[in-house]
């Protein structure tokens, strides 16, 4: 890396300045991975944790340009984060920029609130020491300027918002999560690879990537499956569980933890990827069944419609959303017809959001309209107002997607070219459950909302029309 001020390492910050944060031998782990990523010399003990932990046997004898942190919950890996972003906005000098140059420390993660985590710990330990809490010229919600002319800064995990900087450290926080493949927003890879050029004018410039792993997939395992275990290798990776790192972590949590779901908890606490978790439906396979640009389609007499509702309180994470469909017969096959999708997200008001619900079931002459039947009695209520009986789904949306997956796959399905539904349908997962069921739902940090919806009408109108469903013939619709 830079010339650190006063030529004192990142060990000697780490040990000195900020010795009550991370005093004592539980940050021992800590202090390997400290000398390993800037290529510092190791005591025997420290060699025997890199070795371990790195799959390794030649130490590094200068700096990593890129750090795979793959490590259980609990770990300390965002403190330590936290204390190397510190270290590279407080204690390296770095080479002339022109003008109105900016150097940043960027911290990232899959949405603004786990990305404000780290921030949070960052902004702790710079006001746990005075003389660098007097370098802060100005403090945001998202952004701390120092003196030495570099700003801290929680930014959007987009590969377009992150073009433009010059980044002298970069943190990815829970990079396992973030949106993989190329049909996503926003891929992990389109986001690292529009970061390292923002990166390449600084010497010594340093991305980190910290994470408990996940599914074999993204560029967290790709990194693990290049450079775990390569001697030399200018990308370190390191994986770890968690009481490896923090010993003082109960062993009990992680006992209960393998005990109630082993495959989950060998993830969450053992650092180990997930081989049970595999893509659900691909990209090529759920665009087969896509009409191109057909966003809509009005409803039609003598067509029998049917309905599905994802309800959702309004004040939390999860939409609220409505799809309509029908069935055809078509040769020799029956197929079921997306009509109508709708998704409403939070905050709002679900008596609001029922009656515009309403009106569009009421269109459609939809009487009766099926859901979620883990949402309570007030959807049936709420629907009752509106003359739209509500009767709970008999099923769990597991059982949806299983249901819906032949009938993608033989093309016995109409699906709108509606962007929130085909995403959420290429990135629902198959899984292993505790007791060894397969579960299907989409993957942490992530919604399903409108895919509940669509699979949910599109089975109801398949069954319709198979059973020989008929058009609503209630007075005034």
């Amino acid at each position: 890396m830079s010339t650190a001020t006063a030529t004192r390492t990142v060990l000697d910050a780490f040990d000195e300045v900020f010795a009550r944060h991370f005093a004592g031998p539980s940050w021992d782990a800590w202090r390997a991975f400290l000398a390993a990523l800037y290529g510092l010399p190791m005591s025997e003990a420290q060699a025997e944790c890199y070795r371990a932990c790195t799959g390794r046997q030649t130490l590094p004898t200068r700096p990593a340009r890129e750090a795979w942190m793959v490590i259980g919950r609990r770990g300390g890996k965002s403190r330590v984060a936290a204390f190397l972003a510190v270290w590279a906005a407080c204690f390296v000098a770095y080479p002339r920029l022109a003008p109105g140059e900016v150097p940043v420390v960027m911290v990232l993660a899959a949405d603004r609130r786990q990305a404000k985590v780290v921030f949070r710990y960052i902004d702790g330990l710079l006001r746990s020491v005075p003389w660098l809490d007097a370098l802060v010229v100005a403090r945001t919600a998202e952004a701390i300027t120092l003196s030495t002319g570099v700003v801290i800064a929680v930014h959007t995990a987009s590969y377009r918002a992150v073009r433009g900087y010059t980044v002298v450290t970069a943190l990815c926080d829970e990079v396992a999560f973030w949106e993989t493949g190329e049909d996503a927003a926003n891929p992990d890879k389109h986001i690292l690879d529009a970061l390292r050029p923002a990166m390449a004018t600084i010497p010594g410039a340093l991305l980190i990537a910290l994470s408990s792993p996940y599914a074999r997939k993204g560029e967290l395992w790709r990194a693990f499956e290049r450079h775990y275990g390569q001697d030399g290798a200018p990308v370190l990776v390191w994986q770890a569980p968690s009481r490896t790192m923090n010993p003082e972590l109960p062993q009990a949590v992680v006992d209960a933890a393998l005990e109630e779901d082993e495959a989950a908890a060998r993830a969450e606490y053992l650092a180990e990827f997930r081989r049970d978790v595999e893509t659900f439906l691909s990209p090529d396979t759920v665009r087969a069944v896509v009409s191109p640009d057909r966003t809509e389609l009005p409803p039609q007499r003598c067509v029998a419609y049917r309905a599905f509702v994802d309800p959702a309180g309004g004040s939390g994470q999860d939409s609220m959303t409505c799809a309509i469909a029908h069935g055809e017969r078509r040769g020799e096959h029956d197929v079921a017809v997306l009509d109508l999708v709708r998704e409403v997200r939070p905050p709002f008001a679900p008596s609001a959001v029922v009656q515009d619900f309403a009106e569009r079931l009421r269109a459609y002459r939809v009487p009766i309209v099926r859901g979620d039947r883990y949402a309570g009695s007030w959807p049936a209520e709420q629907f009752q107002r509106h003359g739209i009986r509500y009767e709970p789904s008999e099923r769990p949306k597991a059982d949806l997607y299983r249901d819906c997956l032949p009938l993608i796959t033989s093309g016995q399905v109409e699906l709108l070219d509606h962007p929130r539904l085909l995403k959420q349908l290429t990135s629902l997962e198959r899984r292993t459950g505790p007791s060894g069921r397969d579960l299907i739902d989409h993957p942490p940090r992530s919604h399903d909302d409108v895919a509940n919806a669509a699979a949910g009408a599109l089975l109801e109108a398949l069954r319709a029309k198979r059973a020989g469903g008929q058009v609503s013939r209630l007075t005034g619709w």
